[in-house]
């Protein structure tokens, strides 16, 4: 007892106070680096995620992302990841466009790229301020940190909801209050003893606003999409030759698709991004798709310095394009694709077929068949040839 005859206080109190104190400092941090939102969740919040991620990929939802299956108990578990890991620090950065996403999709000469893909690389930006958070925090904690954006098998989106960022939506990505379907998601584990955040719950209700507007019907049910009907899935990861009864309803989207979280009635509270790295480059928002299919690797790298696009390559993006150009019913853009019938790349050739196919009457297709020499080597494209006379 002390000398004053006070009692002592617990020691609990001391590793309370200590918590609150960390929690409030990395809060202050994520907010001086730019982060709209900072929650704090534990490792063991998402105790159904094995269970949901092992039947996703028994289904077959994955599509050909078999790092999915392959990393799959680690990111089912984050204790699994990093077994030291006391708490997890959640942050999200606001992406919101500055105008309406779907506007481009009627103008069937133009590209359409994802609102999150027209500028800089949202990896790059957050990861290097999420660095900067973690070392001044395990400076102040003397912790272990680690920080991933997308980066490593991490869940992010259930840990977001169980943070108390928002709610997984209908459409499987998380929606916030504040900010709509618009957030970036990126997290710091750390070893640290730190406050959590309540989750917050659903507000859905019985909307299904997004997924009545996906394109593609790529959602068997709220709250589980199908991957390879997703457009994003099949403009970014899908590799080869996009199943042809899909095509059409690709449209103009040549990088990613935005449809689910525009349509989302949460995005009434949204606001524009704050962040310039994030606002989109004027260049990006409407390009044409003339201009783009004349694109050689080294004018696609150097468009796309920086940005998310250049991971997929100028072949994949190309084919993208060609799609595009398929079902523009712009006679206009039979010539551009006409270069690229003999492209080195396969995939390229193949749409570069099917985009002739729509866009040139079947007389004019058919002496075009004919006449193109030499004959198709790739089984694949020859048959976008068949299919097309």
């Amino acid at each position: 007892m002390p000398a004053d005859g006070a009692p002592e206080r617990p020691s609990d109190d001391k590793a309370a106070r200590l918590r609150r104190r960390l929690t409030a400092f990395v809060r202050e941090e994520a907010t001086a680096q730019g982060f709209e939102l900072c929650h704090i969740t534990g490792p063991d919040v998402i105790p159904e995620a094995p269970a949901r991620l092992a039947a996703y990929i028994k289904a077959g939802y994955h599509g050909t992302m078999e790092w999915m299956e392959e990393t799959r108990e680690r990111r089912a578990n984050p204790k699994v990841l990093w077994g030291d890991v006391r708490s997890i620090v959640m942050v999200g950065m606001n992406y919101g466009p500055d105008e309406d996403p779907q506007r481009v999709l009627e103008k069937k000469d133009r590209a359409a790229i994802s609102v999150y893909a027209r500028n800089r690389d949202y990896h790059d930006v957050m990861k290097g301020r999420l660095k900067e958070i973690a070392g001044r925090f395990a400076a102040r904690a003397g912790a272990d940190v680690k920080v991933f954006v997308d980066t490593a098998p991490v869940m992010e989106k259930p840990l977001a909801a169980a943070a108390g960022l928002g709610w997984q939506g209908k459409h499987t990505n998380l929606v916030s209050r504040q900010y709509g379907s618009w957030l970036f998601l990126g997290s710091l584990f750390t070893t640290a003893e730190l406050d959590f955040d309540a989750p917050e719950a659903d507000h859905c209700g019985s909307c299904r606003a997004c997924l009545d507007a996906c394109p593609t019907s790529a959602f068997p049910a709220p709250y589980r999409i199908d991957a390879r009907r997703c457009i994003s899935y099949l403009t970014i990861e899908h590799k080869g030759l996009i199943d042809r009864d899909l095509r059409p309803a690709i449209g103009n989207r040549v990088y990613g698709c935005d449809d689910c979280l525009a349509a989302c009635p949460w995005n009434k509270f949204a606001e524009a991004a704050r962040e310039m790295k994030l606002k989109a480059r004027d260049d990006l928002r409407e390009p044409e798709i003339a201009t783009l299919l004349s694109l050689d690797d080294a004018a696609f790298r150097g468009l796309f310095s920086g940005s998310p696009v250049k991971r997929i390559g100028r072949n994949r993006f190309v084919r993208n394009l060609l799609i595009a150009a398929g079902n523009s019913a712009r006679p206009e853009l039979a010539e551009p694709c006409r270069r690229l019938l003999d492209d080195d790349a396969p995939e390229v050739r193949g749409m570069a077929v099917w985009a002739l196919s729509r866009l040139l009457d079947g007389e004019a297709f058919e002496a075009l068949r004919l006449g193109h020499r030499p004959q198709e080597q790739d089984p694949d494209v020859q048959a976008e040839w068949d299919f097309g006379r």
